[in-house]
């Protein structure tokens, strides 16, 4: 009897973490969604998807703290050890992680609306749009990586951050000169820098869920280590 109520307790309890996993996939999708609206409503001048965004925050905090919610309920009822531990302390890091790129995806909406009362440069803002685009592929291959607990594609986003910081360093340039040479276009540069600078929070906190998809797995907290160091405990070298 006892033997049977242990393995419905383990059941339960393997129940509760796997629902907990869906739960932070789903809040990773709308937040992808978040994201990917933000841009266009940021590209294509698009006013009302910019407000669908900003007010979308609402429900993205909302998944936060239910999550967080059910996290701290484990961890004072189940007693979570080793593994499950890492699982439930790293599912409350992620969650915080995209918490915060939804915040930059309504920063994104914001200036879209700013933009969107300005005149529309030649490129169409074709920067930000290739920015925007490795940004989204990091942030989908990062919730791929927590979907599978595949710490070699997690290594992938990482990888991808370096392309990531570069293309904002260069965006960052270009709009420097074209405020020095056309001062009318300050305010709209202004603008286009902080998209940019949102943009590329998007990869830092994309890169930290990687990060935590390999304490998962592998145990070990890899923030603040470089690419190359990260590989080895990938390998087990350290």
């Amino acid at each position: 009897m006892v033997t049977n109520q242990s393995q419905h307790i383990s059941q339960q309890f393997e129940k509760e973490l796997q629902d907990v996993r869906s739960s932070v996939l789903a809040m990773g999708g709308l937040v992808e969604q978040q994201v990917s609206n933000a841009m266009n409503a940021l590209i294509t001048g698009d006013s009302e998807l910019a407000r669908q965004v900003i007010s979308g925050d609402e429900e993205v905090n909302k998944m936060d703290v239910g999550i967080d919610e059910e996290c701290i309920q484990i961890i004072a009822l189940r007693q979570p050890a080793a593994s499950d531990l890492r699982l439930v302390t790293g599912i409350l890091k992620t969650i915080t992680d995209l918490e915060r790129i939804g915040d930059e995806a309504v920063r994104i909406a914001r200036m879209a609306l700013n933009l969107s009362e300005k005149d529309r440069p030649k490129k169409n803002y074709r920067e930000l749009q290739t920015l925007g685009h490795y940004v989204s592929s990091m942030l989908h291959n990062t919730l791929d990586a927590f979907a599978r607990f595949d710490v070699d594609a997690a290594l992938q986003v990482a990888h991808a951050d370096r392309q990531v910081d570069a293309e904002y360093e260069s965006i960052m340039r270009q709009l420097m000169t074209y405020m020095m040479e056309d001062p009318r276009t300050i305010s709209r540069a202004i603008d286009m820098m902080w998209s940019a600078r949102s943009l590329e929070r998007i990869g830092d906190h994309a890169r930290n869920v990687s990060e935590h998809i390999i304490y998962l797995v592998k145990g070990k907290d890899v923030r603040h280590l470089t690419i190359e160091k990260m590989e080895k405990v990938i390998k087990g070298d350290e």
